[in-house]
């Protein structure tokens, strides 16, 4: 993995990568509650935005409705959990294999009768939509009322139930993001990243030149919903309860692939760039707003912060500040 990581990549990189690796590996010792569970936030959107870029930075398929798999992979390990007491790292796998079947649904519908772009998108919004209404009224699950895990003693680290300490949480999302950069880089330097970036390009090149279009589309999207799904099934044992207002919701959507937008989207550093960025800011706002008493703050100024880099920055934070480093090899960075 770490290799998978390094490779190409100039030396100032790498030791910028293992100086980096090494603070983060100590960071829950030296670091407070508070900022840990910041860390924590901030690598959940940094792993999320990675799966997000797998459909659109490298294969151009826009997804607003993404929430929907994290909701999938959440509710189908939780309830698994609280009903039947079996291990998330089992109801994991319930949840990989829903999440990759309906996105298999919606890429089927969507690629066969050659929905693209904007209209693509919106019909992942009203599958998410769908969904929302469909688990509100579903009472094993707890429907409006929520599905609520039991805590226990979070002093006690269980790895198999994720019963623990935020401590234990921070390692396994951290290696979740790790796990997800390196797969990241090994498919853009293999045949599918590039078959997936000549479909971004200009799709109908693509298919004159005999790539199977339809295929390579529909593993983009199997792949990031199964991805996604690992990060619901962290959201639901991390905060211990789920709503289909909030998981499943238009807005939490949203809030998952602005850091992809921020940080660069298409590249392999810039969803965790933009995580960190929008999570430190989010922190920062969210102190601003209880001492002014303005509700809504945080909301304007990501609003902001996004169209301005629309508007001057296109390609994102992380493009630009990888050549101001001098950390960009042969290889994307």
């Amino acid at each position: 993995m770490i290799g998978a990581l390094t490779e190409g990549l100039p030396k100032r990189a790498v030791v910028s990568l293992a100086v980096l690796g090494g603070a983060m590996l100590v960071a829950p010792f030296v670091t407070g509650d508070y900022l840990l569970s910041v860390l924590i936030l901030a690598l959940y959107f940094a792993y999320i935005g990675q799966a997000w870029n797998i459909m659109m930075g490298f294969a151009g398929q826009l997804s607003l409705g993404h929430s929907l798999y994290v909701g999938l992979g959440a509710y189908a390990s939780a309830a698994l959990f609280v009903h039947f007491g079996v291990a998330p790292w089992l109801g994991m796998v319930v949840g990989m294999i829903v999440a990759g079947a309906v996105g298999a649904v919606i890429g089927g519908l969507g690629f066969r009768f050659g929905i693209r772009g904007v209209y693509f998108a919106l019909l992942t919004i009203a599958f998410a939509e769908f969904t929302r209404i469909l688990f509100d009224h579903f009472g094993w699950v707890g429907g409006s009322s929520g599905l609520f895990l039991p805590v226990e003693n979070l002093q006690v680290d269980n790895l198999w139930t994720l019963r623990g300490s935020p401590t234990m949480f921070y390692y396994v999302i951290l290696a979740l993001t790790v796990g997800a950069l390196a797969l990241s880089r090994a498919i853009l330097a293999s045949k599918i990243g590039y078959y997936w970036q000549a479909i971004r390009e200009d799709q109908e090149a693509a298919q004159a030149l005999g790539i199977d279009v339809f295929r390579y589309k529909m593993l983009a999207v199997v792949l990031s919903a199964v991805m996604t799904s690992l990060a619901g099934v962290f959201y639901a044992f991390y905060y211990n309860n789920l709503y289909p207002e909030t998981i499943f919701s238009m807005h939490k959507s949203i809030e998952l692939l602005l850091g992809v937008i921020v940080g660069g989207l298409g590249t392999l550093f810039g969803p965790i760039v933009g995580a960190v960025l929008l999570t430190s800011l989010g922190e920062v706002m969210t102190v601003v707003a209880e001492h002014i008493d303005l509700d809504g703050i945080k909301q304007l100024f990501f609003g902001v912060c996004l169209a301005v880099i629309i508007v001057y920055r296109p390609e994102g934070v992380w493009p630009r500040l990888a050549r101001w480093l001098g950390l960009v090899g042969r290889k994307d960075a």
